[in-house]
């Protein structure tokens, strides 16, 4: 959706306007296409979805991802006036922050199993 997003703000500019707004590292090169990046610009890896066959480790792992989400999003809103951006970026955070409360009852219920025969089988 965000690529979606900036594929649509910047659909037009000129690769000197991409440059000036210091885009061009993370955006020129995949102009027409989606560039996987994170906020940091490492490109995604699969090791993101790495499993450890512990569920409290891995719900635990998800929570943290969740969580790096959602400060992705508060960042991005910090950097635009434009409310129809804020409504997208403000969609996804919610999301973000719904599937970490979900994440944190499921991991609630992993504890208080979590001496129960066979539970990470």
């Amino acid at each position: 959706m965000v690529a979606t997003l900036i594929y649509q703000l910047t659909d037009g500019a000129t690769t000197e306007e991409i440059k000036a707004a210091g885009m061009d590292p993370s955006h020129v090169g995949a102009r027409f296409g989606i560039n996987l990046l994170n906020p940091d610009g490492n490109a995604w890896t699969a090791a993101y979805t790495a499993v450890t066959a512990d569920p409290i480790t891995d719900i635990t792992t998800c929570m943290s991802a969740e969580e790096r989400a959602r400060s992705g999003y508060e960042m991005l809103m910090q950097l635009t006036d434009d409310e129809d951006v804020q409504k997208v970026l403000n969609y996804l955070r919610t999301r973000e922050v719904v599937h970490y409360q979900r994440f944190g009852e499921t991991l609630n219920l992993l504890h208080d199993h979590q001496d129960h025969r066979n539970i990470f089988i």
